[in-house]
């Protein structure tokens, strides 16, 4: 058993992962400004703190308080333009360096935050393309929104910790793709305000994204694998986090040269259900691979229709 904090675990992803790393046996410390959800599963063996992680003293305490031996932190202003620029770059480098830093600094041994692909820089207004598909952790850094940037901080700032301080204090990030959490399979809104169906029905919604996501659960999985394998892992390692397909019904070959133009030969590669990212590092360095699929988890979340069920003796 591990005792792991996490920030912002009342969040769309966060309340999967307490949940999840609960059931698995660890306890697990949740601190976030928002109570949980109604919809928040109820665990044994989580604990929940009210704290503004941007006071760096309120953070410090909270961190002493919760004798962790790891940490994921997700604690951010979660999607860009939701706030102003200046704003949403503040607080979510500020949250990064009170609680990263925070946390060498009370010796935790295992610390781990969230990035996002966004920092790749794709959907840039001034045109964007990658040098190849499938993206991967080698593809060059070119954010150019606030919140991509602050992620991109996140990373350094783990980067810069891991030159600063003890090397038995491990860091890593990670770069999950679009968050779908259990209950959007059965057709919550997502992120964006739509459901998945909506998603796969217009391609046009997740065009900005290239198609990429990963369920929430399979994210608590990485984060299981990566943990314990910390040790053995060069200084603040990234790794992307997606599911194994695309969130699309037509293959990306087809359908990037629609939306990102000048595409066609980058994306030729991409049949079938090939998504834009690789998360082949993570089942390389980690041996963890995702086992949800847009396809698997919507049939099973659709529900039965009443030739299909079986008539139930009254």
């Amino acid at each position: 058993m591990t005792r792991i904090v996490v920030t912002g675990g009342s969040g769309r992803l966060g309340r999967t992962v307490v949940a999840g790393l609960a059931a698995a046996g660890h306890e697990v410390v949740s601190l976030d400004r928002a109570r949980p959800i109604d919809t928040t599963p109820s665990a044994e063996g989580v604990t929940h703190i009210d704290v503004d992680l941007t006071d760096a003293d309120a953070a410090r305490r909270a961190l002493v308080d919760a004798h962790a031996d790891a940490l994921i932190h997700l604690a951010a202003i979660a999607v860009p333009f939701s706030a102003p620029e200046d704003v949403i770059l503040r607080t979510n480098t500020t949250l990064a360096l009170n609680v990263l830093g925070g946390a060498a600094g009370v010796g935790i041994r295992r610390i781990v935050t969230a990035s996002s692909p966004t920092v790749l820089g794709y959907g840039a207004p001034n045109g964007w393309l990658p040098d190849r598909f499938p993206l991967d952790e080698t593809t060059p850094a070119r954010p150019w929104n606030a919140y991509a940037l602050s992620k991109l901080v996140a990373e350094q700032t783990i980067a810069m910790l891991a030159r600063e301080v003890s090397p038995d204090i491990r860091f890593a990030a990670f770069r999950p793709c679009y968050v779908i959490a259990p209950e959007e399979w059965r057709g919550a809104a997502t992120q964006q305000g739509n459901t998945v169906a909506e998603r796969l029905d217009d391609p046009a919604l997740s065009a900005p994204a290239l198609f990429n996501y990963v369920d929430a659960r399979d994210v608590t999985g990485f984060l299981e694998a990566l943990l314990p394998a910390m040790g053995d892992l060069p200084p603040a390692e990234v790794f992307f986090v997606g599911a194994a397909d695309a969130l699309a019904r037509d293959p990306l070959a087809e359908l990037l040269p629609r939306f990102l133009p000048g595409s066609d030969a980058l994306a030729a590669d991409l049949t079938g259900t090939t998504p834009a990212f690789s998360s082949a590092k993570a089942e390389r360095m980690l041996g963890w691979s995702p086992t949800r699929s847009w396809r698997s988890e919507l049939a099973a979340s659709a529900p039965s229709s009443p030739a299909s069920r079986k008539d139930v003796p009254a």
